[in-house]
């Protein structure tokens, strides 16, 4: 099972730009503890987000939610994932969008935290 996960995590490194590692390390000073454990918040953080915004009962705490993922994600380089955050928080309105902006949210979120266990498992 370890060896699925590692070649799983391998498929999703960090240069398919899941996590944009230069910005990591600023955002860290180069601290490698410190990255790991911003890492892992993120990855905890993403996983319950995701499920919030999927299972929120008002516009207000689907908004938060998006929001709150979406600065945890330019937290750590996972531009991708802030960004489709970002359209999560704006296709609120639209009821014919959320659904296609969560699956693709949701997606980008499984494949950051990929990345992120592929940069925990390598360190």
């Amino acid at each position: 099972m370890a060896n699925r996960t590692a070649e799983a995590a391998a498929v999703f490194e960090p240069r398919a730009g899941a996590i944009d590692l230069a910005h990591l390390e600023r955002a860290t000073f180069g601290d490698k503890a410190l990255a790991r454990e911003v890492l892992t918040l993120f990855d905890r953080q993403a996983e319950k987000l995701v499920a919030e915004i999927a299972g929120a009962r008002s516009v207000r705490a689907l908004r938060e939610a998006a929001h709150t993922l979406k600065g945890a994600a330019r937290g750590v380089g996972a531009f991708a994932v802030a960004q489709a955050a970002e359209e999560m928080e704006a296709a609120v309105d639209n009821p014919e969008l959320f659904a296609s902006t969560l699956a693709h949210l949701a997606a980008l979120v499984a494949v950051a935290r990929l990345a992120v266990a592929g940069l925990i498992a390598r360190d």
